[in-house]
């Protein structure tokens, strides 16, 4: 009898001992398993909340059309203040005047950015476009550069003098040479003239007219160039080392300036504000100002 008692308290005894073992080993797995659900779900919405904070802001492209230098430089010093304004900027880059423009006129760009007021207006009466300034942004001075004669007062007779051969840019160089005494237009003519309004001509020059972006080009077969200034700085050519430029105050100075084209409508849209703004930092005019040393003004 004591012997069936003793194996029945033994056996009360072992399925107790299992019970606990057996009953520990749920609460571990469960207190471990919610634990790691829990840091699953915790590092789950860190990583969201992290691509969410690191997700980038969707930049609108805006499309620019430029001359190489000082344009399309200019335009890059700008791109990213016009980032933050939400733009990424794409400039196209030109190396002769009409093409930016159709281009403009086609929706091909949102802009262009290379030429002056006079030059527009003369395209649009040519062309039929309507191509519109947004803001004008900056000047550069037209430079008389020595070629085969390194002063104007040793021009001889008959000397063969380069100006740009569209009739903006032309008239200006005109203007210049007539500044400098070597030539004398008719009175009142100012930025329409041409070789006809030649009245005097006491060295007899010979002025020959060469597409703007090859008069640079011609300086070796010429004894001076009346160049462009976005030429002279294609060219490597110096401001200081011009023979001559174009007065602050003078017509050109103040008609001259580069602008942002647009087609008309858009002037006031939100991405040519932006693009103005950006043009418009101190950090493109003291760009503008310590690259160029004079050969590019700022207008703002």
């Amino acid at each position: 009898m004591k012997k069936s008692i003793s194996i029945l308290v033994a056996a009360a005894l072992a399925a107790t001992t299992l019970t606990a073992c057996s009953g520990s080993k749920p609460a571990e797995t469960t207190a471990i398993e919610t634990t790691s659900a829990t840091a699953e779900t915790t590092a789950a919405g860190s990583e969201a909340a992290a691509e969410t904070t690191a997700a980038p802001v969707e930049l609108k492209e805006i499309k620019v059309g430029a001359s190489p230098a000082p344009h399309a430089e200019i335009l890059e010093k700008a791109a990213p203040a016009l980032e933050s304004l939400g733009y990424k900027l794409k400039i196209i880059e030109y190396t002769d005047y009409v093409q930016p423009n159709l281009a403009l006129d086609t929706g091909d760009l949102d802009a262009n950015y290379f030429q002056h007021m006079p030059y527009l207006e003369q395209f649009n009466q040519e062309n039929g476009t309507k191509i519109v300034s947004a803001a004008a942004i900056h000047y550069e001075p037209f430079g008389v550069y020595a070629g085969k004669t390194d002063s104007l007062e040793a021009l001889a007779d008959g000397a063969k003098v380069a100006v740009p051969n569209d009739a903006t840019n032309e008239a200006r160089a005109l203007l210049l040479l007539e500044a400098q005494g070597l030539i004398k237009l008719t009175e009142g003519v100012g930025l329409n003239a041409t070789k006809t309004d030649i009245v005097e001509n006491p060295k007899n020059l010979d002025i020959l007219e060469i597409e703007a972006a090859q008069v640079p080009r011609s300086l070796q077969d010429v004894d001076v160039a009346v160049v462009n200034g976005n030429y002279a700085i294609e060219a490597g050519l110096k401001v200081s080392d011009a023979l001559a430029i174009e007065a602050s105050d003078s017509a050109a100075a103040v008609t001259y300036g580069n602008i942002i084209a647009v087609q008309e409508g858009q002037e006031n849209s939100d991405a040519i504000n932006a693009l103005i703004e950006a043009l418009n930092s101190d950090e493109v005019k003291n760009y503008i100002e310590s690259t160029y040393k004079g050969a590019v003004v700022p207008l703002f």
